[in-house]
C-alpha cells in the first residue's frame, strides 16, 4: 500500500505537467490555424474585419496624404502650391468621413483580399501591400462631381500601403501555409483530447481525479491564452518593424483589425480556463468538506 500511495502523486504530477505543456502548444495552434482558415482566407470575413478601418484616424490620414501627394505632383502653381496642397488635403480628409468613402474602402479591400491572399502564397522577397487605387478613384470621382478645384488632376494609379515587409512576409508565408493546412483540426483534436483526458481520469480513478484533471485543463487554458497573447504581440511588433515609417500607423491599424478576433479568443479561453480551474477546485473543497462532516458523524 505504501508503494501505491507514493506512485499515485508522482503519476498525477507527471500527467498534469504533460497536459499543461500540450495545452500551451495546442491552444495557440488551434486559435491561429482556425483564424488563418476562417478569417484570413475568407473574403467576407476579411472585409468585415477591416471595414471599420474606414473610420480609423491613421487610415484616413494616410489616404488623405497619399491622394494629396499624388495630385500635387501633377500641379505646379508656384507660390500658391502650399495653399492648394493644404486645401486639397483638407478636402480629401473631409471626404474620408463620408459614406461614399466607406463604401469605396470596402470595395477596395474586397479586391485587395485577393491580392493579399496571393501575396501570402507568392514568391520570396515580395512585400504584402494594399492597393488604394480603387479608393483614390472613388475620391476623385466624388470631388470632381462636387466641383472641387484641381480634383481632376488626381491621378488614379497603383498606390500601396505596405502591410508586411518582404523579410517578414517570407517568414509568415511558410507559417500561413502550414496553418492553412492544419485548418480547424487542431481545435477539434484539442477538444477530443481534453474530453478523453478528463473522462479517463474520472472512470479509472474516480470523481476527485476527474476534478483534478479538470483543474489542470483550466490551468492549461490559462497558460495557452497567455502564450497566444504573447505570440500576437510579438508578431505585431516584428511585422511593423519592416513597414516604412509613412505607412506604419495605417499598417498597425490593419494588423490590429485582422488580429482582433485572436485577442478576443485570448480573453474567451482565459475566462473558460479560470472558470474550469476555480470550479474544479471549489468542487473538490466542497466534497472534502462533506466527507469530513460525514466522518465526524
Amino acid at each position: 500500500m505504501r508503494t501505491s500511495h507514493s506512485t499515485i502523486p508522482a503519476t498525477t504530477a507527471a500527467f498534469s505537467a504533460l497536459l499543461l505543456v500540450l495545452l500551451a502548444v495546442l491552444v495557440p495552434l488551434s486559435a491561429l490555424s482556425a483564424w488563418a482558415d476562417l478569417e484570413i482566407d475568407d473574403t467576407d470575413r476579411y472585409v468585415a474585419a477591416v471595414s471599420p478601418l474606414s473610420s480609423d484616424p491613421a487610415v484616413r490620414s494616410t489616404v488623405a496624404d497619399l491622394v494629396t501627394e499624388e495630385a500635387m505632383r501633377q500641379i505646379d502653381l508656384g507660390p500658391l502650391q502650399d495653399t492648394v496642397r493644404e486645401f486639397l488635403h483638407e478636402t480629401v480628409r473631409s471626404f474620408t468621413t463620408t459614406e461614399a468613402f466607406r463604401n469605396a474602402w470596402d470595395t477596395a479591400n474586397r479586391a485587395a483580399h485577393k491580392a493579399v491572399a496571393a501575396a501570402l502564397d507568392g514568391d520570396s522577397g515580395e512585400a504584402v501591400t494594399i492597393d488604394l487605387a480603387p479608393v483614390i478613384d472613388q475620391v476623385r470621382q466624388d470631388l470632381v462631381r462636387d466641383g472641387v478645384p484641381f480634383a481632376d488632376q488626381i491621378p488614379v494609379e497603383r498606390t500601396e500601403i505596405t502591410v508586411l515587409g518582404p523579410d517578414q512576409a517570407d517568414v509568415l508565408r511558410n507559417s500561413f501555409r502550414w496553418l492553412r493546412y492544419c485548418s480547424i483540426w487542431p481545435a477539434v483534436a484539442t477538444l477530443v483530447f481534453l474530453v478523453l483526458a478528463v473522462g479517463i481520469a474520472t472512470v479509472r480513478r474516480g470523481l476527485r481525479a476527474g476534478l483534478w484533471a479538470t483543474a489542470t485543463v483550466g490551468a492549461g487554458f490559462v497558460l495557452g491564452a497567455i502564450v497566444l497573447r504573447v505570440l500576437v504581440a510579438v508578431g505585431r511588433s516584428r511585422v511593423l518593424d519592416e513597414v516604412p515609417g509613412s505607412d506604419r500607423d495605417a499598417a498597425a491599424a490593419v494588423v490590429d483589425a485582422l488580429t482582433a478576433s485572436l485577442r478576443t479568443t485570448v480573453w474567451v479561453v482565459l475566462a473558460v480556463g479560470v472558470a474550469l480551474l476555480v470550479g474544479a477546485v471549489l468542487t473538490r473543497v466542497l466534497l472534502r468538506g462533506r466527507r469530513s462532516a460525514a466522518d465526524v458523524r
